[in-house]
């Protein structure tokens, strides 16, 4: 198929490097131009502008840091996808149709409200969507697609290029909702697994053999599995920026607001990313949003590397 994806960032380019290797044809555009370089390598073609990427595809992706970028890259009316990508004379994937129908799929962590806006200016201009956000690193991610259940069907080949656990979790908006309450559980435990952490230190437990007895009592979590590395070590690296989590758990609080669901912790957690982005640390690894909490308590966490490497590796929590 001939698709176009736009944002081939940390998350964009290893998405669209698998269409390439399931042997699409893809046109690409990032605002940096060298963040396509090696797309283009595989044989993919530079555009110029969002509109340009669209202009010809059966189906345009997008994977952009949030939804205030989703919204320009497609609506704008001169430059936008819509502007490019009109209904009409194309295939959908697989055997399924709907026939002569083109596709634009969101794989953004996004806002449902936003999400809801774009499908219906999809639709008044007989374009398919799927808002369809994702959790890990392709080739074996996990994908929640939310849309019309037909569309879903008739893109699941596409989506099989760069995930394995492949969801349909209702209509539009539904695939956001599912990621955005992933993150909020992730990254709320990884700010009360700090808390904890703390206690600990300041009542002065040996923080190294805690970190070997947690994973295997109560407190066990895939999230606090990240922190012995990232935390103890003062390194703070993970795969995912501050900004992103702080956007994304900003987002989970947002819609529980709306939905009128209780997020007590889940506020916590977000005024503490917040906080650290306060201090300039945006583009740092999450796990630096630590010296927050390290500064309230008057203590670091910090032990010596683990002996267990496998246990301890780097589990992102946006990974799934």
């Amino acid at each position: 198929m001939q698709l176009g994806f736009v944002g081939t960032g940390t998350m964009g380019n290893p998405m669209a490097r698998c269409l390439l290797e399931a042997g699409h044809q893809l046109t690409v555009h990032d605002l940096r131009r060298e963040a396509t370089t090696n797309l283009c390598d595989l044989g993919a073609r530079w555009a110029e502008t969002p509109r340009a990427a669209a202009e010809g595809s059966e189906v345009v992706f997008t994977s952009l840091p949030g939804p205030a970028e989703v919204e320009r890259a497609v609506l704008d009316t001169s430059m936008g996808i819509l502007a490019g990508l009109t209904s009409g004379g194309t295939r959908a994937a697989g055997d399924q149709p709907p026939p002569d129908v083109r596709g634009y799929i969101d794989m953004t962590t996004n806002s449902p409200g936003i999400v809801r806006r774009i499908a219906d200016e999809c639709k008044a201009r007989g374009v398919a969507m799927l808002d369809a956000p994702v959790s890990g690193r392709p080739p074996g991610m996990t994908i929640m697609a939310g849309g019309d259940v037909t569309t879903f069907a008739a893109y699941r080949p596409l989506l099989a290029c760069m995930g394995r656990n492949i969801f349909h979790v209702g209509e539009t908006g539904a695939g956001c909702i599912a990621k955005l309450v992933t993150q909020y559980l992730g990254y709320s435990n990884f700010v009360t697994a700090l808390e904890g952490l703390l206690i600990a230190a300041k009542a002065d437990i040996d923080l190294g053999v805690l970190a070997q007895i947690v994973p295997v009592s109560a407190g066990a979590s895939r999230t606090f599995d990240n922190i012995p590395r990232a935390v103890f070590s003062g390194e703070f690296v993970s795969g995912g920026t501050l900004d992103i989590v702080a956007k994304d758990l900003h987002l989970a609080c947002e819609l529980a607001r709306e939905v009128g669901a209780p997020a007590h912790i889940g506020v916590i957690a977000d005024d503490v990313f917040r906080r650290a982005q306060t201090q300039g640390w945006g583009q740092r690894g999450f796990p630096i949003a630590a010296r927050v909490l390290e500064a309230m308590a008057g203590v670091e966490l910090r032990a010596p590397a683990t002996t267990d490497g496998a246990r301890y590796e780097d589990r992102d929590p946006r990974r799934g």
